[in-house]
């Protein structure tokens, strides 16, 4: 997917923080940092755990991502998402662990975003030339075969009773990925966590989960200034993330191409069909799973800045941080009450 996929690897990056411990910290409180990486869909990720070493826990990481890939992966073949979109009505879930908690928490994105989120989007992702699908060769578009695309999108296409899962025509297709890396983020914390290690930063493609402190300081990470085709990497501001809150952010600035002149980005707004590109640049969601965050973060890409804020405001449980173009190109920083306030306290 996604109508605003959230840009894999490239748009959070982990900010290396210093070892030492709180001032009012006993030295013998001190937990050494271990570190673990490797590929994860699409891109990489990246694992802090304090503690002493878990010995193969990164075989246990692999195998857990390789059995969600096996479902959600829409570059698997065989996966479960790719034999939903290659079929002409629907198939059973049976055994499936993972795609119907994506699945549900689709549903209730969609709900409160009144569609800007809709993970029956990925047939105009592919029009468009993202995902699997190639990019355009022209910036003429063919009305008739993009409103022929049109009528495959909308949530109410699909449906989920007695175990299987139902399309109402044949062509109609899913693409999870807007909540797939982190919902990744959030099993490797809970492996994490029944490892018997709280404290950790985990990170796939950008998206983090936060747990516990590092030796009583938050975990903390940057934002990267929305610059697209930057060749160096540059903060726009710091988050602190500890204590189990994750953190998912999408942009436009580097999942592009341009074509006759004209810019497409990955952001689709499925109730229009057409790419959206407004004076958001990219949105940091906070909350207390990253696979929550990463689907609102896609959500507010296709709102556009004044609709975002409303949107995540709205939602208590939830924080924002969004960098919007300004007058003269300007780069305007707003955040959510609850987050100004949440940083002013400290």
């Amino acid at each position: 997917m996604r109508h605003c996929t959230c840009v894999p690897a490239l748009i959070l990056f982990l900010l290396t923080l210093v070892t030492t411990a709180c001032d009012n910290t006993d030295p013998n409180d001190y937990l050494p940092a271990n570190r673990i990486s490797g590929e994860a869909m699409g891109s990489y990720y990246r694992i802090i755990y304090l503690g002493e070493r878990v010995d193969g826990l990164q075989e246990s990481v692999d195998s857990l991502l390789e059995a969600y890939n096996q479902e959600l992966s829409p570059w698997v073949e065989g996966s479960t998402i790719s034999r939903f979109n290659r079929s002409d009505t629907g198939i059973s879930l049976a055994g499936t662990l993972h795609f119907l908690p994506n699945l549900e928490l689709a549903a209730e994105v969609v709900r409160a975003t009144n569609g800007a989120y809709d993970p029956t989007v990925a047939p105009l992702v592919e029009f468009w030339g993202f995902g699997t699908g190639e990019k355009r060769s022209t910036s003429a578009i063919d009305t008739a075969a993009l409103n022929a695309v049109r009528e495959l999108v909308g949530f109410e296409r699909i449906s989920y009773d007695s175990g299987f899962l139902r399309k109402d025509l044949p062509g109609v297709a899913l693409d999870l990925n807007a909540s797939a890396k982190g919902y990744g983020v959030d099993l490797i914390s809970r492996l994490l966590v029944d490892r018997g290690r709280p404290n950790h930063l985990v990170d796939i493609g950008g998206e983090m989960r936060g747990g516990g402190t590092k030796n009583g300081r938050p975990w903390t990470v940057a934002i990267r200034l929305p610059e697209e085709g930057a060749q160096e990497v540059a903060a726009a501001g710091t988050l602190p993330l500890s204590d189990g809150r994750a953190i998912a952010t999408s942009g436009n600035y580097l999942n592009f191409y341009e074509v006759d002149g004209e810019t497409y980005s990955h952001t689709i707004n499925p109730r229009t069909g057409y790419v959206e590109r407004n004076r958001l640049l990219s949105a940091s969601i906070l909350a207390d799973d990253c696979a929550t965050a990463d689907a609102y973060a896609t959500a507010c890409m296709v709102l556009g800045p004044d609709e975002a804020v409303r949107l995540i405001e709205g939602h208590s449980e939830l924080d924002g941080y969004f960098l919007v173009r300004g007058a003269n190109d300007s780069l305007e920083v707003r955040a959510t009450a609850g987050l100004r306030k949440k940083l002013e306290e400290g």
